[in-house]
């Protein structure tokens, strides 16, 4: 049964929040898994986040369409969107071309809002991406401070090889479960 979502949400570019080129564009990927750890290659991972700038702005064109035949055009691949919907592939992994969010007002550190959709969840689940470039506002930052040090860590991206790369996998439940957050 399901994923239900698999055939109308994710969209061809869904990662691409960047264009391509673009200066100072960086790449943030990671897999989902499940409580025992096996990946899941059916979840859909949204993104939502400010501009370098802090703005809210990003341009609108995620799901554009042809006026004529109704068929998906895609971005414009020239603005940043500050949106993303990305599928899993079979091994539960992810990857976003994105620019380095910029913050809000202090204390709080710039992030990445999450979402994630997954086979046996009643409801999405929202998470956020923090980066450790930012160490002296994460440390600052509300949230985080609120947090045991060690669930911390499960929203800070870890750097990784090539420059520009970082990696922040979600773990919906079980040992180094991802710190989730619940609005009310």
């Amino acid at each position: 049964m399901g994923p239900f979502y698999g055939y109308a949400l994710p969209f061809p570019g869904g990662g691409d929040l960047a264009p391509a080129g673009h200066p100072g564009a960086i790449t943030l990927h990671g897999h989902v898994r499940d409580g025992e750890g096996t990946p899941v290659p059916d979840a859909l991972v949204e993104l939502w986040q400010a501009g370098p700038d802090g703005s809210l702005a990003g341009a609108g064109g995620s799901m554009r369409r042809d006026p004529v035949t109704g068929g998906f055009l895609g971005r414009n691949g020239v603005d940043f969107t500050g949106f993303g919907r990305i599928a899993t592939d079979a091994d539960g992994h992810w990857t976003a071309r994105t620019l380095p969010p910029g913050g809000p007002a202090a204390p709080a550190a710039p992030y990445i809002s999450v979402c994630v959709h997954a086979r046996g969840l009643l409801h999405h689940l929202f998470t956020r991406v923090y980066f450790p470039e930012n160490a002296e506002a994460n440390a600052a930052d509300p949230l985080l401070t609120s947090l045991d040090p060690a669930r911390r860590e499960t929203l800070v991206a870890t750097a990784v090889s090539p420059p520009g790369t970082y990696r922040f996998d979600i773990r919906l439940q079980g040992e180094g479960e991802t710190v989730f957050l619940e609005f009310r």
